[in-house]
């Protein structure tokens, strides 16, 4: 496709049906069909199928759901991006799939586990920072916990922006906001977030809060946002390119080697 200096993002904020692949599928598809013609990428949660469970027998997706989102993209003339459990030969993956609307896609496993909640005990870890390319734009491809890790986010790849797709709870979400806003400062980039609503099957709660921050660290949706809701954002590379070329910060960051 054409590269577009000029792209709409739109962020899906929602409940999530508690380990209910078929109820979740059903309700998104209702969702993307309200964005058919009128976005560029749609951005889902993380695990946007089953909630953040740690039960993926019985419950993780397969290739199946490339369809799915390969049937959606072709028709909404969009990219989408989430996270579902996944299993590939005899592991299971939080996985990160970015769907084009030609069939291509990118896939990136979560690399950073959240032990807390004991991921590690059940899915296999990722290992590399992932790129998407779409209509001539870079997208780091993140998941939740991720968003911790600054140096994993460290943009030398010059990329464009970064997604973090998320089930981030109301306890801990004062960081969810302070970290999206320092990564779009530190690598000068768009970040969205895309984080869930409701409560989950063991209780946990969540408040949203998705948003999208420009290079300067500033806002694009009016905080907090709280309720199930689609909100469809203009992004501007020239943003991005006057910015970087004014404020040369990137290229003043210490070199060092990730091993």
């Amino acid at each position: 496709m054409k590269p577009k200096q000029n792209i709409k993002v739109s962020l899906i904020q929602t409940h999530l049906v508690w380990e209910n692949p078929k109820v979740n599928l059903k309700q998104f598809s209702r969702k993307l069909e309200q964005l058919y013609g009128i976005t560029d990428i749609v951005i889902l949660p993380e695990m946007f199928t089953t909630g953040f469970s740690m039960q993926p027998h019985g419950l993780a997706s397969d290739e199946k759901v490339y369809k799915y989102l390969k049937d959606h993209a072709k028709k909404g003339e969009f990219a989408i991006y989430g996270s579902v459990m996944f299993q590939e030969n005899n592991k299971f993956l939080n996985r990160g799939v970015f769907m084009r609307p030609d069939g291509s896609y990118t896939l990136y496993d979560k690399k950073h586990r959240f032990t807390l909640a004991g991921e590690q005990k059940v899915y296999d870890s990722g290992t590399n920072p992932v790129i998407a390319d779409y209509l001539g734009w870079k997208f780091n491809l993140q998941i939740c916990y991720d968003l911790r890790f600054p140096v994993f986010a460290r943009n030398t790849q010059d990329y464009d922006a970064l997604i973090y797709v998320a089930n981030w709870p109301v306890p801990r979400v004062n960081a969810w906001d302070a970290l999206l806003k320092a990564r779009a400062i530190e690598n000068m980039c768009y970040v969205i977030g895309v984080n869930r609503t409701g409560v989950d099957g063991s209780g946990m709660e969540y408040n949203g809060h998705s948003q999208v921050y420009n290079v300067l660290g500033q806002e694009f949706i009016e905080h907090p946002w709280e309720n199930q809701n689609i909100k469809t954002v203009l992004l501007q590379k020239d943003h991005i390119l006057k910015l970087r070329s004014k404020l040369r910060f990137l290229e003043d960051r210490d070199p060092f080697t990730l091993i």
